[in-house]
């Protein structure tokens, strides 16, 4: 048996031990104050003997009693049997507590004294004690029910936490799965138009889709990334998305240093950014324009893109596809109420910002821990 354990056996056993003590010693001192106050006094050595003499007893016996308890539980299915069992349990509990007590006297007076009569210490013994001993039983019953319950109450906690965890993982899983299919589609149908107008550029579109599906396959079990690696996935979509518009797409990036180890969702900006292309640039002959930023605000990290299309029609918010509620709904996952996803129609300007609110944390948390700033 490994060290550890055999300490911990050992440990365990010595608590009960003082744990039993003082018990012992609380009714000592009971006996001995009382004893003297109604003007017949006993020493401290007598009250302390008798006391622990009681209580070990008790101790030695609560080891039955609590396996007993363990073995018939007074559940629901088959409480009258348990309750009958536990009766009968009780008298025995309190006979042998009896018995091993006048025992235990008998070894003392028979030092000190001629023995008294084992018959009638029995008997003065039984009647003082029976129905106290009785109860002390149903004591340990009860303890013992109550551990058990709350075992199984911490155990269904932690099964129900495990199971939500687990769900959670899984939906995470497929809305990312859903996503990786949705921006892959979209950009093989660009690719299919360029192939009719610039076979090189095409060319060049297959080449660096190849990498960023590579690239976005190696990542695709992590929830969350540290800003910069996302910073690098989207990079590499837009070389994509530049290839394909030319000259009409500009993207300019402000972020700021201290958030690049932050963590965010594998994959929140791409979609974000697509969209911004989808719906701000793609409509317009005009040259369009992406703005990226990134930075902290009171221990949160606000991430916002712009673009300078046409903006919001009456100032509704634009029918969400597939990218923009797999992101609500990753965010929603992830953060609870914790996170922001936004649509701001800039003051003065034309085009769109979408500007996502989350914690700040540094590192993915594990096995509970806090990992926000």
């Amino acid at each position: 048996m490994p060290a550890g354990i055999v300490k911990q056996i050992w440990l365990k056993w010595l608590l009960a031990l003082a744990f039993w003590t003082l018990i012992g010693l609380a009714f000592a001192s009971q006996l001995y104050l009382a004893q003297s106050k109604i003007g017949y006094p006993v020493t401290w050595k007598f009250a302390v003997g008798g006391a622990l003499a009681d209580w070990y007893v008790f101790a030695l016996l609560s080891l039955p009693a609590f396996w007993l308890a363990r073995l018939f539980h007074l559940e629901r299915a088959n409480w009258p049997r348990g309750l009958v069992i536990h009766l009968a349990a009780s008298a025995v509990f309190s006979l042998l507590w009896v018995a091993l007590r006048v025992g235990l006297e008998q070894l003392h007076l028979w030092s000190d004294a001629p023995p008294v009569s084992i018959g009638e210490m029995f008997v003065a013994s039984l009647v003082k004690t029976f129905y106290f001993n009785a109860l002390l039983y149903w004591v340990f019953v009860s303890v013992r029910h109550a551990f058990d319950y709350y075992r199984k109450f911490q155990e269904r906690a932690f099964r129900a936490t495990e199971l939500e965890r687990r769900l959670t993982e899984a939906k995470l899983q497929a809305l990312q799965m859903q996503l990786n299919p949705h921006f892959l589609f979209n950009t093989l149908h660009a690719i299919s138009a360029l192939m009719h107008k610039d076979v090189e550029a095409a060319d060049r579109m297959i080449a660096q889709l190849s990498d960023l599906l590579r690239y976005a396959l190696e990542s695709t079990d992590a929830h969350e990334v540290p800003l910069a690696q996302e910073l690098d996935f989207l990079r590499r979509y837009l070389e994509i998305e530049q290839t394909r518009f030319g000259e009409r797409l500009t993207v300019r990036l402000d972020i700021a240093p201290d958030t690049l180890a932050a963590r965010v969702p594998n994959l929140v900006l791409q979609p974000l950014v697509e969209n911004a292309i989808r719906h701000g640039i793609e409509p317009h002959a005009r040259p369009g324009r992406i703005e990226l930023s990134a930075r902290t605000e009171d221990g949160r990290l606000l991430l916002r893109v712009s673009d300078n299309g046409g903006g919001l029609v009456d100032k509704q918010i634009p029918d969400e596809g597939v990218g923009l509620a797999n992101t609500r709904a990753r965010l929603q996952q992830l953060y609870g109420a914790a996170h922001r996803l936004e649509f701001i129609h800039p003051v003065g300007a034309s085009g769109l910002i979408v500007s996502v609110t989350i914690p700040l944390r540094t590192r993915t948390p594990n096995n509970g821990e806090d990992s926000s700033r």
